[in-house]
C-alpha cells in the first residue's frame, strides 16, 4: 500500500508537469459555474469524499491560447484498499454547453454578462451507455478556440459494495495531434452508506408529461416530429431524474380506482403491481395521486362516492405494501382569491374527514393575513384542510410552521420566479449554489419536501432550449421581467442524439443538495441532530440568508460525514 502511494505521488508530479505553455488545464470540486471569459484557475489534483451509494463531481476546465481539439476523456479505474475497485464505467461524463446572456433576471443585482454553462451533453446515450453518433451537440470531439475557458463535468457513483478508505487513479484527457494530459484523482469513501431511496420528498413534476405538449405543439406548428417511440422516453426520463434523486412521476393511470355496482370502488390488480414495480425501480418515496376535484364536482352532495373513492386508495396502498412511500393529492396551487380559499377548505376539510391515508398537499403558506402572499384574513384560514403546506422560500414564517407541524402537519417548500425578498433563486444567472442551498435551509427548518413548477422542462417559451436562455420572459407587462433559464433544469435530449431528456449543471447541484439532506437525515433519526443543527446553521441562517461560499459546504458536509461515522464506530 506505501508503495502504491509514493508511486502515485510521483505520478503527480510529473503528470502536472504535462499541461503545456499553451493549454491551460485546472479542475474545480466547489459548486460553482465557469464563465467563458474567466482566466485559468491553479487546482489541477482532484481530491473528493463520497459515502457508499453516493454521486461526486469534479469539474475539468480547459483553456488554451490557440485552437485545440479535445478528442476524448478517458475515466479510469480508482484503486483502493483490499483491492477495492471502483471502475471507471461508474463515471458519467459530459461537455458543458454554453449559453450567451446579455440581460439579467429580475432582481439579479450583481449579474455578469458573458456565457454561461448549463446544459450537459453526455459522451453516451445515459440510459443505453452506447455512442451517439453524429449530433447535432456532441460531447467530442469539441474544438477549442483560443482565449476561451470551456468545461467538461465527471460525475463518479460510489457502489455500495466499496470499501472505504482512499482510492486512486488517472482521468486522462486527449487531444488531437496525440498530446494528452492526466489528472490524478482521489476519492475517499467514508464507511456510511446513503438509502437509495431519499428522504427528502421531490415534487418537480413530470418532464415526459411535460415534453408530451411540447413535441404535440412543434409536430402541430411543423417545426419537429414527435418521439416515436413513448415508453422509451418514459423509461429515460425515470432513469435519469432517479439518478439525481428526485422522484420519478408514474403514468397518469397507475392508480386509477373502477368504480363497482354497489358504489365502491377498487383499484385493479394489475395496476397495483405495475405501480410497485415502479416504485421499486426508480426508487420513489411520494406519489402524487388523481385530484378528487376531477372526479367530483360536488363534495358535500358526493360525499358517499368521495368517501368510498378514497378508501379505494387506502386498500390499494395497503395491497401495495410500500409504508416509507407517501401518497397525497395536490388540492391546489396558490389560492389567491377568496373563492379559492373556500374551495380549498370545503374540499380539504371534508377530505381530512375520510381519515384516508393519502394527505392532502395545498401551495401555500400556513400564515393568511395582509401582505401574506396577497392573502386576505377575512377569508379565513385553512387550518384543518390541509396535511401538506408548502409555501414560497419567501413566505416561510417559522412561528405559523412551527404549531402547524406540532399537529402533525408537514412542510415543504418551493420556488418560483424572483420574489420581492432576496431568496436562493433558481434563475441561470444567479450562482450555481443556489441550487444546493435550500436542503441546508430545508432541515433547518425540518421542512420535508421540495416543489418546482414546469414539470423541469418548460421549453415552450423559446424556440430553441439550447440557444435561447430566456425561457420566461414577461418584459411585456414590466421591463424587468426576464427570467433566464425559470422553470427548465432539463433539456431536450434530441438535440444531443437521443429522445428524452439531458441534464444540466443546476440539475447536478440540485442532486448534491438532496444527497446533502440524507446526511442530515440520517443524523436525525439518529437522535444527533442537534450536533448537526450546531454545523449547518453558520451556513443555513434563514431564506434570506445564508452563506455564499461554497467551500463552507464542502467543509462542512465533512463534519457531517464525521460525525456519522461515530454512529456506527468506524473511521
Amino acid at each position: 500500500m506505501k508503495i502504491r502511494l509514493i508511486s502515485f505521488i510521483l505520478a503527480l508530479i510529473t503528470l502536472s508537469n504535462t499541461v503545456s505553455a499553451d493549454l491551460s488545464v485546472w479542475t474545480e470540486t466547489n459548486t460553482v459555474r465557469i464563465l467563458r471569459h474567466y482566466p485559468a484557475g491553479k487546482t489541477f489534483a482532484v481530491e473528493l469524499s463520497a459515502a457508499r451509494n453516493e454521486w461526486e463531481s469534479f469539474q475539468i476546465l480547459m483553456r488554451p491560447d490557440m485552437d485545440v481539439t479535445v478528442t476524448n476523456i478517458i475515466p479510469g479505474d480508482l484503486k483502493g484498499p483490499e483491492d477495492s475497485v471502483i471502475s471507471g464505467r461508474e463515471s458519467r461524463l459530459y461537455r458543458q454547453h454554453q449559453f450567451e446572456l446579455v440581460d439579467p433576471s429580475y432582481r439579479n443585482g450583481n449579474f455578469e454578462p458573458g456565457w454561461y454553462p448549463d446544459a450537459l451533453i453526455p459522451f453516451e446515450h445515459p440510459l443505453t451507455r452506447k455512442p451517439l453518433g453524429e449530433t447535432r451537440f456532441s460531447a467530442v470531439p469539441f474544438d477549442l478556440h483560443a482565449d476561451q475557458t470551456h468545461g467538461f463535468w465527471v460525475d463518479i457513483f460510489v457502489p455500495e459494495n466499496t470499501r472505504p478508505g482512499k482510492h486512486r487513479g488517472i482521468y486522462t484527457a486527449e487531444f488531437r495531434g496525440g498530446k494528452k494530459i492526466h489528472i490524478p484523482v482521489t476519492l475517499t469513501v467514508w464507511d456510511f452508506t446513503l438509502p437509495r431511496a431519499s428522504t427528502l420528498v421531490t415534487a418537480l413534476g413530470s418532464p415526459a408529461l411535460r415534453m408530451r405538449g411540447y413535441y404535440r405543439d412543434r409536430a402541430e406548428a411543423g417545426k419537429e416530429t414527435e418521439p416515436k417511440d413513448w415508453d422509451a422516453v418514459e423509461k429515460q426520463v425515470a432513469e435519469m431524474v432517479s439518478r439525481h434523486r428526485i422522484n420519478a412521476y408514474p403514468p397518469e393511470d397507475s392508480l386509477k380506482p373502477v368504480e363497482l355496482a354497489d358504489g365502491s370502488y377498487r383499484v385493479p390488480e394489475e395496476q397495483i403491481t405495475t405501480l410497485r414495480d415502479f416504485i421499486d425501480t426508480w426508487h420513489v418515496n411520494a406519489v402524487r395521486l388523481p385530484r378528487a376535484t376531477d372526479i367530483f364536482n360536488d363534495p358535500v352532495n358526493d360525499w358517499d362516492r368521495l368517501f368510498a373513492w378514497f378508501k379505494s386508495y387506502d386498500d390499494a396502498i395497503e395491497r401495495l405494501n410500500r409504508p416509507d412511500v407517501l401518497f397525497y393529492t395536490y388540492l391546489r396551487d396558490e389560492p389567491n382569491t377568496e373563492e379559492q380559499y373556500k374551495f380549498v377548505q370545503t374540499w380539504g376539510r371534508l377530505i381530512r374527514e375520510a381519515h384516508s391515508t393519502v394527505k392532502v398537499m395545498v401551495v401555500e403558506q400556513t400564515w393568511t393575513a395582509p401582505g401574506a402572499g396577497g392573502q386576505d384574513s377575512a377569508w379565513g384560514d385553512l387550518y384543518g384542510a390541509v396535511d401538506i403546506w408548502c409555501p414560497l422560500f419567501s413566505l416561510f414564517r417559522e412561528e405559523y410552521a412551527s404549531k402547524r407541524q406540532a399537529l402533525g402537519e408537514t412542510i415543504w417548500t418551493y420556488t418560483a420566479l424572483c420574489q420581492r425578498e432576496p431568496t436562493p433563486w433558481w434563475e441561470t444567472d444567479f450562482p450555481l449554489l443556489n441550487y444546493r442551498v435550500p436542503s441546508w435551509i430545508a432541515w433547518r427548518y425540518r421542512i420535508r419536501g421540495l416543489l418546482y413548477w414546469g414539470g423541469m422542462s418548460y421549453w415552450g417559451g423559446v424556440e430553441d432550449p439550447w440557444t435561447d436562455p430566456k425561457t420566461l420572459d414577461r418584459r411585456h407587462r414590466n421591463p424587468e421581467q426576464l427570467y433566464n433559464g425559470d422553470g427548465m433544469i432539463v433539456y431536450p435530449g434530441r438535440a444531443a442524439g437521443y429522445d428524452g431528456i439531458a441534464p444540466s449543471l443546476r440539475l447536478k447541484a440540485l442532486r448534491d443538495s438532496i444527497e446533502d439532506y440524507e446526511y442530515l437525515a440520517i443524523l436525525e433519526r439518529a437522535g444527533l441532530e442537534n450536533q448537526a443543527q450546531e454545523i449547518i446553521m453558520p451556513l443555513a441562517g434563514s431564506w434570506f440568508t445564508w452563506e455564499t461560499n461554497p467551500a463552507a459546504y464542502k467543509k462542512a458536509r465533512a463534519e457531517l460525514a464525521k460525525l456519522i461515522l461515530t454512529i456506527t464506530k468506524k473511521y
